[in-house]
């Protein structure tokens, strides 16, 4: 849940007001130190999720309040479960003349509805064979919980951080949340339908009370069938036969019988319909909780995973600048030393490479290839027409011979179009579609911004789909 929390937050903070790149470089580095150069991803991103909700909230203690809310507590479920055992001992069938009317709820009413709750079950498994079942109701729930959170301390920024870990939780962990209440909801059913029985036990004990029936509508002969159909299982168990028709009319109010062989076949009854298969149910439903806590899907081909691990796994990253026909200005060579610093760490290590002559074939002309694990970053400037045949051919070149690269993409400068055009943005649209036109035909994914005065948060979201597309 950390891990997802600090997702949203660093996903959401585009700005980096609430959480700078200070921050994100000490939480990795942190996380790194403790957890050591050995262990798994996962240990690392858990490790530091709880060093950046540490720190973050000494500043901002609405995101920590909020990830609590979301913890569930065993004690809840065990809540609904003791009040559906008292609920079910407090049902009470037996009316003033101290009779149990053998045709009345609730034990006649509690088969009934388990019988149909267990054919809801079958033919929604049937239904939705092969599908993910995220119940909508629940994760509506969880965000309405994280968004109290929000009105306690959280305002613009924060707001939008809290509201997009808990959207982002809900919908990751809805299964589980579905599993749980699965499980609650059977042994809930199966403590309602031992405190029915208890409960009748409990008074037969103290008094003797008088089984009998009466209907408006049914003779003895449909009565007998009734009660021979419904307390069945019962009568297998227990031995004990259901009365015959001669029997059952002779209990007809105001006629009565001692009604222990009624409750003894009631509670058989109840015990093998209802009871044992609940916790048979919840048994499964708690299986599926436990995989399923211990499996919130979390891809660590996400963009934003890979970007921390990359820095983890093999140390500082290394980014070879490759600028075609440009000799990149000093504004923009600094708005690119930004851009590389936000998307991959600030160790990050930046070797910009001497310009490649117009309509050179060779990729690495005039420098050694790519080592492994080099991000390269092919740069263009917008105020250049994008040919096919030459700026194309170029980047589908670098793409061949980049095979043991982490990552390539290309990064259109647009600060000498937008120096020399001014404001005409759709002259610049024509020109952003032109360049994205060839770089998506070489196979090569591509980023737009203005280097001399970058717009950082603005393109988050392309740098991480274009070192996405090649990192692995």
């Amino acid at each position: 849940m950390k891990v997802i929390a600090v997702r949203a937050m660093e996903s959401a903070d585009g700005a980096r007001a609430l959480w700078s790149d200070a921050d994100r470089a000490w939480a990795s580095r942190a996380a790194a130190e403790v957890v050591g150069a050995d262990a798994t991803p996962d240990a690392f991103l858990a490790r530091r999720a709880t060093l950046a909700i540490e720190r973050f909230g000494t500043r901002h203690p609405a995101l920590p309040r909020a990830v609590r809310s979301l913890r569930w507590r065993p004690w809840c479920g065990w809540v609904v479960i003791g009040l559906a055992f008292v609920a079910g001992a407090f049902l009470d069938q037996v009316d003033g003349a101290k009779r149990i009317n053998i045709l009345a709820p609730p034990v006649l009413g509690l088969l009934a509805w388990n019988l149909a709750v267990y054919a809801v079950l079958i033919v929604g498994y049937v239904v939705r064979y092969g599908e993910s079942a995220t119940p909508g109701p629940l994760r509506a729930a969880v965000a309405r919980i994280a968004g109290g959170a929000t009105r306690l301390r959280g305002s613009g920024g924060l707001r939008e951080t809290i509201l997009a870990f808990a959207e982002d939780w809900a919908r990751r962990a809805g299964p589980l949340y579905g599993a749980r209440a699965a499980r609650i909801l059977h042994l809930a059913a199966a403590a309602l339908a031992a405190g029915v029985v208890g409960g009748l036990y409990l008074r037969g004990l103290a008094l003797e009370y008088r089984a009998s029936w009466e209907s408006t509508f049914l003779d003895p002969t449909r009565v007998r069938a009734i009660v021979a159909f419904a307390y069945a299982p019962g009568a297998y168990v227990t031995g004990i036969p259901v009365p015959t028709v001669d029997s059952i009319a002779a209990v007809r109010a105001p006629g009565a019988e001692n009604a222990a062989r009624w409750l003894h076949l009631m509670a058989a009854t109840v015990g093998l319909i209802v009871i044992i298969p609940r916790l048979l149910l919840a048994g499964l439903a708690g299986a599926i909780e436990r995989h399923r806590a211990a499996r919130v899907p979390i891809t660590l081909d996400d963009p934003y995973f890979r970007r921390l691990l990359r820095g983890y796994r093999g140390g500082p990253a290394h980014v070879r600048v490759m600028p075609y026909s440009y000799a990149l200005p000093a504004a923009a060579l600094a708005g690119l030393e930004a851009l590389v610093a936000r998307a991959f760490g600030g160790s990050a290590a930046m070797l910009v490479a001497a310009p490649v002559a117009y309509g050179t074939d060779d990729a690495f002309a005039g420098a050694g290839a790519a080592a492994a694990g080099t991000t390269l970053v092919a740069v263009f400037s917008a105020t250049a027409t994008p040919e096919r045949e030459v700026h194309g051919s170029y980047l589908e070149d670098l793409a061949r011979r980049s095979v043991g690269a982490e990552a390539l993409f290309a990064v259109i400068d647009e600060s000498g179009w937008i120096a020399r055009q001014g404001g005409e943005p759709a002259r610049l649209d024509a020109r952003r579609t032109a360049w994205r036109q060839v770089c998506d035909a070489a196979g090569v994914p591509s980023v737009s911004v203005d280097l001399a005065n970058p717009n950082l948060a603005a393109v988050d979201a392309a740098l991480d789909a274009a070192i996405g597309d090649r990192a692995q």
